[in-house]
């Protein structure tokens, strides 16, 4: 289906976009966007970065030009093999679009019970890089006080909170995207996928709440 200049309008209106934070979101000028939706011949590589983007943040095209706003759709993965096929999930969309991910009630040595070593390691190495080559990738992750011996201290940014107020059932938010990781599960774990723009901003504000009185980890300001 191709889109058309009144589908894009429409949709960044629903998404609350301007033409130049979806131009800078996805990295093209903002004359190249305008001439797209003005209806200018263009690669179809730019045009699916648009509808991709714009898809990500809860947007859905229909028919006759038709566009609104995505149904609460519910994904459930679970195992080693859904754990590892949320990460891939998580890096492919940093390496798109950047933006700010976010994690609460994280315990990395559970995720080592279920990721492999060299999976874990690739892991952190690719979004490291990812996160040196775009530069607008900010990763955070609020985890249990007196636990220093974090995995990715180049490019997670981590605070801690009291034991009291933390436990291991770590939720993550990344676009649209809430993600809730049981690991009490059978199979252990299962990974909870909403994808609902509403959830995930109501989510990321109680995270600001909790972020902003958590401590930020000794180890990286030494």
């Amino acid at each position: 289906m191709k889109l058309t200049g009144s589908q894009i309008d429409a949709a960044m209106s629903l998404a609350k976009m301007t033409r130049e934070s979806l131009a800078k979101d996805i990295q093209i000028s903002r004359k190249t966007l305008t001439d797209v939706i003005n209806g200018v011949v263009y690669r179809d590589t730019t045009i699916n970065k648009i509808r991709e983007h714009l898809e990500t943040h809860g947007i859905e095209f229909l028919p006759n030009e038709g566009v609104r706003r995505k149904p609460v759709a519910v994904d459930i993965l679970t195992g080693s093999e859904g754990l590892q096929a949320f990460f891939n999930g998580v890096q492919e969309y940093a390496s798109i679009h950047g933006g700010t991910i976010i994690q609460f009630g994280v315990d990395e040595k559970l995720f080592l019970d279920y990721l492999s070593k060299d999976f874990s390691d690739l892991y952190v190495s690719n979004m490291q890089k990812i996160s040196q080559s775009r530069g607008d990738l900010f990763v955070k992750a609020i985890i249990r006080e007196g636990y220093n011996d974090v995995l990715a201290p180049d490019y997670n940014e981590y605070r801690t909170i009291q034991k009291e107020f933390f436990q291991a059932v770590p939720f993550y938010i990344y676009g649209d995207i809430f993600a809730i990781i049981d690991f009490t599960a059978v199979p252990p774990p299962q990974i909870t996928l909403i994808k609902s723009a509403s959830v995930a901003s109501a989510y990321r504000k109680q995270f600001e709440m909790f972020w902003q009185m958590a401590k930020p980890l000794e180890r990286q300001n030494k």
